[in-house]
């Protein structure tokens, strides 16, 4: 027999971890090649993990709701081959398989050289086996650390809800809130804080067992007195994840709003005569958002600063335009699908596009990169009758655009005749933008921009 090493996969270049929600197959299950084995999540997409090898489960290293680094062994398949061939361990691509590496490579030396200084995203830990510092820090957790100015110090004090007491997001999130609010102490201790450093690479730390005396979030919440008449709902995981990334982004960037008004009577006149044909020939409904999206798309290649991130004091510019769809789930929950390259995409590739990712989203069926990688990003708040919206940006993307229900009223129109007044069909626009690198200039030139393209939506164009 021969054992193979199941690991957790890499579901995308930024996610370093993911949660287990539940095994589908247990010790002593026997196992097909591809067979799903178990479900995972991040904080962008649910999926599943199949099998990497036919044979018999001979061991689960970690429970439902545990949150692991990837490229940790979370599972052992026996295989039928040879006795005398070496374990194998499988990871999918070779960026898992590095991760791994790694991870044997720095446990390795911290077991030979015992305390080490290794380098986590561009901040120096001290790291010493008999100490508290040989606690796991994922490189998500340190970075917010570092960003936020919580020293090494402070991390080892927070009471971590992950695995065997590890530090999660939404721990150090939470710790920071508590900080800001004069709930909790800044206490620095000298050669044992997140200090700036030229390198940057990653190491992952191995765990250690800590032991939790202070009690969690959930923990003191269940010891809270609630009067009247209430009910009390936990967050599911999806929710608590927006709410993360809800509240790191209005701590991120500084947000700013600019409103306008489009009429939009000719876009709506040309979709209402065509609607019937176009399904009929591409087999896809067209609705308003691929409209709006290729007006968008134009938009931004006037002004590319829109479609670009903040990275210190530095602005990257991205070259690919991949717009973001917010979609929202019948659960009641929002996901982003990305439309990519959607400048490349004519108006019916578009409305497949949207069509298909909108479908995929509901039913569950997204892939992990189908939420990665996004631009700009679209928010259609009219679906639900609101007239406009001000959305929050999506990071690390430094604006988001909301159209809000289209309503026929009257307006006047202004001819070299005289003015007039008519029945049209007009939509409110709103931008959301990061003033950190958009000034209100721009921000309000482009958001006019997408408003006189639909406002001269070619009325004569075929699809």
């Amino acid at each position: 027999m021969a054992i193979v090493d199941l690991v957790m996969p890499k579901m995308g270049e930024s996610i370093m971890e993911a949660t287990i929600l539940k095994w589908h197959k247990q010790p002593g299950d026997a196992v097909k090649m591809d067979e799903t084995v178990l479900e995972i999540a991040t904080d962008k997409v649910d999926t599943e993990v199949p099998s990497i090898a036919e044979g018999v489960v001979e061991e689960i290293l970690y429970n439902v709701n545990d949150v692991i680094p990837v490229g940790t062994v979370i599972a052992r398949v026996k295989t039928a081959a040879g006795e005398n061939n070496p374990p194998e361990t499988r990871s999918g691509t070779p960026a898992q398989t590095s991760v791994a590496t790694a991870q044997k490579s720095s446990e390795s030396e911290v077991a030979e050289t015992g305390p080490a200084h290794v380098m986590v995203n561009d901040y120096s830990v001290q790291n010493n086996n008999n100490g508290p510092s040989s606690r796991f820090y994922s490189p998500l957790v340190l970075n917010i650390a570092a960003s936020e100015g919580v020293s090494l110090n402070e991390l080892e004090k927070i009471a971590g809800t992950g695995n065997e007491g590890r530090v999660t997001k939404k721990d150090i999130l939470q710790y920071v809130s508590d900080k800001k609010q004069g709930r909790v102490t800044s206490q620095e201790s000298a050669g044992s804080g997140l200090k700036k450093s030229a390198s940057a690479s990653e190491v992952m730390i191995p765990p250690a067992s800590v032991k939790r005396d202070v009690p969690t979030q959930s923990e003191s919440s269940s010891l809270s007195t609630y009067t009247g008449n209430v009910e009390i709902i936990e967050m599911d995981r999806m929710r608590k994840l927006i709410a993360d990334h809800m509240v790191r982004s209005k701590q991120t960037s500084p947000h700013v709003t600019s409103f306008t008004e489009a009429d939009v009577t000719n876009m709506v006149m040309w979709r209402e005569k065509v609607k019937k044909d176009f399904e009929k020939r591409e087999g896809a409904k067209i609705t308003f958002t691929p409209l709006i999206i290729e007006a968008i798309v134009k938009c931004i290649k006037k002004f590319p600063l829109m479609n670009s991130s903040v990275d210190g004091d530095r602005m990257i510019i991205k070259k690919d335009i991949n717009i973001g769809m917010a979609t929202a789930l019948p659960s009641g929950n929002l996901i982003v699908p990305i439309i990519r390259n959607a400048d490349q995409l004519n108006l019916v590739g578009l409305t497949k596009q949207v069509n298909n990712l909108a479908d995929a989203a509901r039913n569950n069926k997204l892939r992990p990169d189908d939420t990665q990688g996004g631009t700009f990003t679209f928010t259609n708040v009219g679906t639900f009758g609101s007239l406009m919206g001000t959305p929050i940006i999506n990071q690390p993307q430094v604006a988001i655009l909301a159209s809000g229900a289209i309503k026929k009223r009257p307006v006047v129109i202004e001819t070299p005749h005289g003015d007039s007044i008519a029945i049209r069909h007009m939509m409110y626009l709103s931008l959301r933008y990061d003033h950190r690198i958009i000034d209100g200039s721009l921000g309000a030139t482009f958001l006019t921009s997408v408003a006189n393209a639909l406002e001269n939506f070619n009325s004569q164009r075929d699809f």
